[in-house]
C-alpha cells in the first residue's frame, strides 16, 4: 500500500479545523446565551423596579414638588431623590413607553402608600395634585388673608399684599379702589402649591361678583350706591355685627346718619385706620387723622375694611324700616339701638355698669 503523506495530512488538518469551528461555535451559543440571559435579566430587574414599591412609600405616603419646565430627566431625578421610584431610568423608559413623557404636569403630589413606577406617570399626568385649604372668614381683611396663605406655603404674605394693591392688577379687575379689601368674598378656597397671588385673588374677586346677586346690584343702585360703595357699607356692617340677624337693624342706623348728614361713628373703621382690628380704642386713636376715621369724616369711608358676608351685603341695601340712630354693645353678641342721643347715653351707662361688676 502506497501512503500518500499529503492526503493524509490535509485530513488531518481539516478534523483539526473541524473541532476549532465546533468550540468557536460553542463558544459563541455561550456568548450568545449569556446575552440572552443578561437582557432577561435586566428586562426582569427592570420591570421589577417598575412595578415593586420604592422605599420611601411602602409605609406611608410622600410629598414630592415637581417644579414647572423641569423636563422628564429632571422629573425622574427628583422623584427618585424622593425616593419614590426605584430607578429613574425606568421611570423614563416608562413614561416614554406609555407616551407620557411630555404630558407629566409639574404641582406638589402626595405619592399614594405602596405607589409603584406606573401608578407615579399616571398621578403626574393626570395633574392631581395636593389641595390646600385656606379659610377667608367673613369679616377678614386683605392681611389676614396673606398670612394665612403664607401659612400653608402657597406665596409669600409680601406678594399676596404687593399684588393687592397693584394698580395695573386692580384696573384689569376692575375694581374702583386702591385695594381688593372688600372684594374677596369669605369662604373655603383649595389652593395649590404653584399659583400666584395674583390667581388666588382673581378667584376671590370672582366669586364676589357671583354671590351679588343681579337685584342686589338693581337695589344698591335704587339707593345711588356703587358696587365699590356697596362693599364699602357691606364690610363696616360685617364688621359690627355678631348676630347676623342685627345686621338690617344696623345698616338702618348707618342708612340714617347717612341721610342726616351725621358721622358713621363706627368703632372698625377707626381700628382698621389704627391697625387695631378687634382691639379697644383709646382717645387718641379716635382722633387719628384717617379717612378711615368715621368719627371725624361725614360719609362712608374711601373703601372697605373687611370682606363682607353675602348677609351683611343683603343688609346694605335692605335696611330694618326703623329710626334707629345709635346703638351700643349689651354683651359679646347683641346690640341695645336708641333713637334719641339721651337713650343711647342711659344704654351706654347701662353697658359700663354691667361691665364693671
Amino acid at each position: 500500500m502506497i501512503e500518500r503523506p499529503g492526503l493524509s495530512h490535509a485530513w488531518a488538518d481539516g478534523g483539526r479545523r473541524a473541532n476549532v469551528s465546533r468550540t468557536t461555535v460553542l463558544s459563541c451559543k455561550g456568548l450568545l446565551g449569556l446575552a440572552i440571559a443578561a437582557t432577561g435579566l435586566f428586562a426582569a430587574l427592570q420591570g421589577w423596579w417598575l412595578v415593586a414599591t420604592a422605599p420611601a412609600v411602602q409605609t406611608a405616603p410622600r410629598v414630592v414638588l415637581i417644579p414647572p419646565r423641569l423636563g422628564l430627566t429632571g422629573v425622574a431625578h427628583r422623584l427618585a431623590e424622593a425616593g419614590v421610584v426605584r430607578n429613574r431610568f425606568g421611570f423614563m423608559a416608562l413614561a416614554v413607553a406609555l407616551g407620557s413623557a411630555r404630558s407629566l404636569k409639574a404641582g406638589e403630589y402626595e405619592i399614594g402608600r405602596g405607589a409603584n413606577a406606573l401608578a407615579i406617570v399616571r398621578q403626574l399626568e393626570s395633574g392631581k395634585v395636593m389641595h390646600h385649604p385656606v379659610v377667608l372668614r367673613e369679616g377678614s381683611t386683605l392681611q389676614e388673608l396673606a398670612r394665612a396663605v403664607e401659612a400653608e406655603q402657597i406665596a409669600s404674605a409680601e406678594g399676596v399684599l404687593r399684588a393687592g394693591r397693584d394698580p395695573a392688577f386692580l384696573r384689569d379687575l376692575s375694581i374702583a379702589g386702591d385695594s381688593v379689601e372688600g372684594y374677596l368674598f369669605p369662604d373655603t378656597y383649595q389652593l395649590v402649591r404653584g399659583m400666584t397671588a395674583e390667581d388666588i385673588l382673581a378667584r376671590m374677586v370672582t366669586r364676589m361678583r357671583e354671590q351679588v346677586s343681579a337685584e342686589t346690584l338693581e337695589l344698591a343702585r335704587a339707593r345711588d350706591l356703587t358696587v365699590h360703595q356697596l362693599l364699602t357699607l357691606a364690610s363696616i356692617i360685617e364688621r359690627e355685627a355678631v348676630d347676623r340677624r342685627e345686621m338690617p337693624l344696623i345698616s338702618a342706623v348707618f342708612w340714617n346718619r347717612l341721610k342726616r348728614d351725621i358721622p358713621l361713628q363706627a368703632d372698625p373703621t377707626v381700628q382698621y385706620a389704627a391697625g387695631k382690628l378687634g382691639q379697644a380704642l383709646t382717645r387718641t386713636d379716635l382722633q387719628v387723622d384717617s379717612p378711615f376715621n368715621t368719627y371725624r369724616r361725614i360719609g362712608l369711608p374711601p373703601g372697605p375694611i373687611a370682606s363682607p358676608s353675602r348677609a351683611a351685603i343683603d343688609a346694605a341695601v335692605r335696611p330694618a324700616p326703623v329710626d334707629y340712630l345709635y346703638f351700643v354693645a349689651m354683651n359679646e353678641r347683641q346690640h341695645r339701638f336708641s333713637t334719641t342721643l339721651a337713650e343711647h347715653n342711659a344704654a351706654v351707662a347701662q353697658y359700663r355698669q354691667t361691665r364693671s361688676r
